[in-house]
């Protein structure tokens, strides 16, 4: 098949290092190793290497940087994703992406600045663009 779905489903429950439910409300700074899932409030910076995933029914109210993030609820806030950032459902999305991979999903509401990034490592060269002389336009004959 051309279109071809490459990511990785959601992890199931015992694949999760935490759990944050609906009827828990955080507050404050959340760093964290392995796949976090929050369903819950979460208000202040949540920082980690490694994967988050966003609950339908999650509500976050913060900047985020993660390894992968995986969006279902709301999220209020910059996301940066060190490999991917997937809007799935019926996220409701209000920050700006980044992140090498973003992914949207049909029905998703989205309103910021997305910048999708090569990921590049600090030793590797940046490349000029040669840029084209616009002035001159070829014309059929």
């Amino acid at each position: 098949m051309l279109w071809r779905r490459t990511a990785k489903a959601a992890p199931k429950g015992a694949d999760l290092s935490a759990y944050i439910d609906e009827a828990s409300a955080i507050e404050g700074k959340y760093t964290f190793s392995g796949t976090v899932m929050i369903n819950g409030k979460f208000t202040g910076e949540i920082s980690s290497s490694d994967t988050l995933i966003i609950g339908e029914k999650g509500v976050i109210n913060a900047s985020i940087q993660a390894g992968v993030v995986l969006i279902n609820g709301e999220v209020r806030g910059n996301i940066v994703g060190g490999e991917r950032v997937e809007l799935r459902g019926n996220a409701k999305v209000f920050g700006d992406v980044e992140a090498p991979v973003v992914v949207v999903e049909e029905g998703v509401l989205f309103e910021g600045h997305c910048r999708m990034n090569r990921g590049r490592t600090q030793d590797a060269p940046v490349t000029a663009v040669p840029q084209r002389d616009l002035s001159v336009v070829p014309l059929p004959r």
